[in-house]
């Protein structure tokens, strides 16, 4: 039975997984995400992370058939590279994978996508009904989107389709994203950013709170911790919630979904607290159809089986063309 690897990069883990396209699962392994010096060191561990799955697996890494990647961006797809990764060090300016790992497997079968991207596939994969137009959505240190339109998992030319959370949704920019940019989506309501917008808030009101926010560790935990107990708190996660509705409803009326899954830290965390409030306010910013909008089945692990899934077929999560 042919056999197939996943790779999952992140900023903080690499995590890789071995499996047969009978969905058995034979071995993994997982390593933090070199900080530096350069991009080398992160393609290394990558590297590592494979051989030592494979090891766990009980199988060569040339014996691979195929192996997906679901990476942060942004990507240099026809390099197979990732390009100045918003989420590591500066110094950390290209991370080379699809020549590395094909030369590694011996096998030209190797495919690259963003993480959201792979999260989608995942989704499609796994679901029963392996539907042609869905979407993932993760709401996490960042924020993005894999979509899949008439059977199409959208990649762009480039491997950067999908950065819904550089979507423009406060034109009056009153937040400026990690990214440089002002008032896009990710700048308000990312794990990484909601505490920034917070401060915000509070110093443009008169609040009085038990949050820290001055505190250098004040993080979203803080804020979704004090829900319903904190005025402040709970004003903060009426704005998010304000913003996720706008932003939800962009990816409906751009990609016409059937379904979409939401996952990352924040929404994982606190579905009743940022999917609840979504599904409450949606019908009142779409006027197509409205999908079913849910939270992930894979929790955690959606991006790593999206790249096992991408790995046995073809790229797509699309279950006809698992090899016999």
């Amino acid at each position: 039975m042919a056999t197939y690897a996943g790779v999952d990069l992140g900023g903080t883990y690499v995590r890789a997984i071995v499996g047969t396209e009978a969905g058995v699962e034979r071995g993994s392994h997982k390593q933090e995400t070199p900080q530096g010096p350069t991009g080398i060191a992160v393609t290394e561990a990558v590297l590592e992370t494979l051989r030592a799955a494979c090891d766990d697996a009980g199988v060569d890494p040339t014996v691979l058939r195929g192996v997906g990647i679901g990476s942060i961006g942004p990507l240099d797809l026809a390099e197979g590279a990732v390009e100045n990764p918003a989420n590591l060090p500066d110094s950390i300016d290209r991370i080379p994978l699809t020549g590395p790992i094909s030369n590694l497997v011996e096998s030209e079968q190797v495919y690259l996508h963003n993480d959201t991207i792979a999260g989608v596939i995942g989704e499609r994969f796994h679901n029963d009904r392996n539907p042609d137009d869905m979407a993932y959505l993760t709401i996490s240190t960042g924020i993005g989107a894999g979509v899949c339109v008439d059977g199409h998992v959208l990649s762009g030319w480039d491997g950067n389709a999908g950065e819904v959370g550089h979507m423009t949704i406060d034109p009056a920019g009153t937040m400026e994203c990690g990214c440089g940019k002002p008032g896009h989506w990710e700048a308000y309501c990312s794990g990484q950013n909601i505490p920034k917008y917070a401060r915000r808030l509070y110093e443009d009101g008169d609040w009085e709170t038990d949050l820290p926010v001055e505190s250098e560790g004040f993080s979203a935990v803080d804020i979704y911790d004090n829900a319903g107990e904190d005025a402040f708190a709970d004003h903060v996660i009426e704005k998010l919630n304000v913003w996720n509705s706008m932003g939800m409803a962009n990816i409906i009326h751009s990609y016409a979904p059937l379904v979409v899954y939401v996952g990352g830290g924040v929404a994982l965390n606190n579905p009743e607290l940022v999917l609840e409030p979504i599904r409450e306010r949606i019908e009142d910013r779409v006027f197509i159809n409205i999908p079913e909008i849910k939270l992930t089945t894979l929790g955690d692990d959606v991006v790593l089986k999206g790249a096992l899934a991408s790995a046995m077929t073809e790229g797509t999560g699309d279950r006809a063309r698992l090899d016999s």
